[in-house]
This record gives structure tokens, sequence and C-alpha cells, in this order.
């Protein structure tokens, strides 16, 4: 009693004192409140690290045997681990290292960095390559948006959330990765015909081979001349159709050059799917998730994802144009639902 008698006769003489004070506490309060890191739920998840090898037409039962294993292996015996667990899906491979709370997460994926050597020599080169998974987690899928368009196909809708969205959004600070699932990845692609294929004496593995040969760049030195310096180099690299088309394959008897174009035909198509999308069963679409970085605040990235998105409106590509395209924000940890208006925000170009 004698205490907070003492307290309230201090208070009631410096007045002043007690005014200022709390008025301070009053600001630095609502400051940290300002500033407090609210979520849905709290990120508990822990200190782990993924390696991931994507292996095309390769079945779950392959990309346990041959990716897998060998990557489970090369991260046995790594410091402070207390858990290796993976899971082999058709095409890929995920080997999730679990270390102990008290390490620092920058030095556990240094770690797992430094085994990524031996795991890819124990890997097969045409089974993939294993590579570090973002630094996120679990609950890192703050914003997910949709992207559709009017007469446009999944091939124009997947390219612009690849190379024009994507890579915009990856600038935003606290945002690692950009991820897509649905449309169609484009790719040069080579029908050959068996009968010409047959006719002309070639095989599959000659045509590979002469693709693989014709598709890149070589220098060769250089030469002086008259005083001067002339570089000496070959350009090889394929940059539209009508370059496949003339790729030399192979030579008649009497030296004709056979190309791609004399035993089949080069056009665009779809890389091989493994999924699709689609939204208010009204057909397809292309849809990019936005992962954040961990420790990051998800309200904070959230907000500047939508103000990024509401700068690149005037500078798409004049192609899409006259094209309507469905950005929705979900700023939550739910998988992906299906679209409501309230949600919803149409962006016009």
């Amino acid at each position: 009693m004698e205490f907070l008698s003492g307290v309230v006769h201090f208070s009631l003489r410096n007045r002043a004192v007690i005014l200022v004070a709390t008025a301070l506490l009053l600001v630095l309060g609502i400051r940290a409140a300002l500033r407090l890191p609210i979520d849905a739920v709290p990120d508990v998840t822990n200190v782990q690290v993924q390696v991931i090898t994507a292996a095309p037409a390769l079945s779950p039962t392959e990309i346990e045997q041959y990716v897998t294993i060998p990557v489970e292996r090369s991260m046995s015996g790594v410091p402070g681990v207390s858990e290796v667990r993976s899971l082999s899906k058709y095409g890929v491979s995920v080997v999730t290292v679990v270390f102990r709370e008290d390490m620092q997460l920058y030095f556990a994926r240094q770690l797992v960095s430094e085994r990524l050597r031996e795991a890819e020599d124990a890997v097969p080169k045409e089974y993939g390559k294993p590579e570090l998974g973002p630094i996120s987690s679990g609950l890192g899928e703050i914003f997910q948006f949709v992207v559709r368009g009017e007469q446009r196909t999944l091939m124009e809708l997947e390219e612009t959330l690849d190379w024009y969205i994507g890579p915009q959004l990856r600038t935003v600070p606290g945002i690692v990765e950009i991820n897509s699932f649905g449309g169609e990845n484009r790719e040069y692609q080579v029908v050959l015909d068996a009968g010409r294929l047959q006719a002309s004496g070639l095989s599959v593995r000659e045509v590979v081979d002469a693709l693989s040969r014709s598709n890149r760049n070589a220098g060769g030195g250089y030469i002086e001349h008259a005083r001067e310096q002339i570089v000496i180099g070959t350009t090889g690299l394929i940059h539209s159709l009508e370059d496949l088309r003339t790729v030399v394959v192979g030579g008649t008897p009497q030296r004709v050059p056979i190309t791609i174009a004399h035993i089949g035909e080069a056009r665009f198509g779809p890389k091989l799917r493994r999924g699709a999308a689609t939204m208010d069963g009204k057909g397809e679409v292309a849809i990019g998730v936005a992962m954040m970085l961990i420790g990051e605040n998800s309200g904070t990235v959230t907000e500047a994802v939508k103000a990024k998105l509401d700068a690149l409106r005037p500078s798409l590509p004049p192609a899409f144009v006259s094209s309507h395209f469905m950005i929705v924000p979900r700023w939550s940890i739910e998988p992906l639902q299906p679209c409501y208006a309230t949600w919803s925000k149409v962006l016009r170009w």
C-alpha cells in the first residue's frame, strides 16, 4: 500500500511529466500496432531446405529409383539434420531436409548446396538436375491471381504470365518466386515423317544430334590483318522456325543436303502437360502464385504486389490491349478456390 500511495502522490505532484509519459507511450503503442505483423495463421514451419528435381516423362517409380534415392543419400550426414523426407510424383522429385530449430536457415541452405554437386553426379544427366527450392514455406502462398483473355490462346496467356508479369512481380520486396499453373508452354517441335525419314536413310538419333550441333554459337579466335583484329565466330542459335527448317541433317549420295524441311515439319506446339487450371466453369486459365520470403510481413508484401499489378496495367504488350485479365488477390493460406466477386478485381488494358 505504501508503494501505491507513493506512486499516486508522485503522479499528483508531477502531472506534466505523467501526461508527457502517457502521450509518449500512446504514440509508441500506436506505432507498434501499425507495424505489428498480423497474419491469419502464424508461420511455425521448421528449418527446412527443399531439393527439387524436374524429370519430365518419368513415372513415380523411376523418379524414386533414379532421382529421389540418390539425392537422399547425398544429403545424409549433413550437420544438424534431424529428418530427411521425400515425395516422388510423375515428373518431379522433392526431397525435404529438416534441420534442428537452432540452425540458421541460410546456413542450412549453404550446407545443402555444398552437397548438391554430389547429388548432381549421382543423378543421370538425362533425368534432371537437382536444385534448391525457394526460400519460402507452405504458408508463403500469400497472393494468387488468374490471367485470362478473350480470343487469346493458352500459349499467349502463359507467355504473358511467365515472361512479363512474373519477372515484374519478382522485383517486389519480399517475393521470392512466382509459380504458374495451367496454360501451355510454347516450344519448338519437329514432327518427322516416317516415310521420308526412311527414304533418306537417316535415323531419329541423327536428327537429334544434328539439331543439337546446329543450335549453338562458337568462337574461332581472331585474324590480324592490316593492323586490325578480325574476330571469327559462328552464330548457330536457332531464332525462328525458318532457322529450324534449314538445319542440315545429312546428305544424298549426290551430296545434296537433307534438311529438316525435307523429312518433317517444324512448328510451334505446347509442351507435354501434366495438368490444367479452370475458373468459374468458363474454360482454362493461367494461374500465378506469389511466394513470400520467410519472415516477411504478409500484409505489407500483399499490398506491394497489388500496387505492382496496378502499375503494370498501362505497359502491357500491344497484343493484349483488347484483352480482359482477371487479377484475383488471395490474402490467405488456403488452396486455390473459386473466385467470388467480392475478391476479384478486373484489370482492363
